[in-house]
């Protein structure tokens, strides 16, 4: 995102605001924002709300992924977008049919990849310029099925590994949004998921959109964690970025 310009001459803060989104300096008129400032805030904030509320485009997505490899649709237990937002445990859960769905799937995997929508689906976007770019790097590496899952939470992808029989999961999800990007991916990567698992169990690589990590670096830095996992046999907390093992 272009960063703001300045909103008056002679402002000190010009400066600094080539080099960030973030709101600083913000110019004022008597207690209150000025006006520009204001319409700003209140059009960042309306393009964050319009990103968790955007339903995800299974088809489209599935068009894009299909030349990478054989790609599967689920859904989790919410029902619809207000229920998912409103519970986040069905967010977390499976859909029986999705349950049945995987469950024909099986194989012996070392990784599944799930492409989530989470809370911002247009996010989605950019997963499968990532994966494109992380399949060359995973040299022997056995592949289930991408999955798309739709009202989908983090923790849905330790049910979708289990059930596909992988080894290791990937979820590739859409960040809350902020005032400043509203369209940006995370990656969630867990050794061994299980039912239970935690955010303690994950390493997590964030802010890959246009103005941030590029999908091909977070494929980068996601093969080395990948491979960093499967030679010490664990993720999470207990597995530190030590420089090397990202490189």
């Amino acid at each position: 995102m272009k960063p703001p310009a300045p909103d008056r001459p002679g402002d000190p803060w010009s400066g600094l605001r080539t080099h960030t989104p973030a709101r600083i300096g913000l110019a004022r008129s008597g207690s209150a924002l000025a006006t520009k400032a204001l319409l700003e805030f209140r059009a960042d904030h309306a393009r964050a709300r319009d990103a968790v509320g955007d339903g995800l485009d299974e088809s489209a997505l599935a068009a894009t992924l299909a030349p990478l490899g054989q790609v599967l649709t689920v859904a989790s237990a919410a029902p619809d977008r207000a229920t998912y937002l409103r519970r986040p445990d069905l967010g977390r859960r499976l859909a029986a049919a999705s349950q049945t769905t995987l469950a024909e799937h099986r194989g012996d995997y070392d990784l599944a990849v799930v492409i989530a929508d989470g809370l911002s689906a247009r996010a989605t976007l950019a997963a499968p310029a990532l994966i494109a770019a992380l399949l060359p790097r995973l040299r022997g590496w056995r592949v289930a099925p991408f999955v798309i899952a739709r009202q989908a939470r983090v923790a849905l992808g330790d049910a979708v590994a289990t059930t596909l029989g992988a080894g290791a999961v990937a979820v590739l999800i859409g960040e809350r949004p902020g005032l400043s990007v509203p369209v940006s991916l995370g990656v969630y990567a867990t050794w061994r998921p299980r039912a239970g698992s935690t955010d303690a169990d994950r390493n997590c690589l964030s802010n890959i959109h246009a103005a941030g990590t590029s999908p091909e670096e977070a494929a980068r830095r996601l093969a080395g964690l990948l491979a960093a996992m499967r030679q010490r046999g664990l993720s999470g907390v207990a597995l530190k970025d030590e420089g090397v093992l990202l490189t």
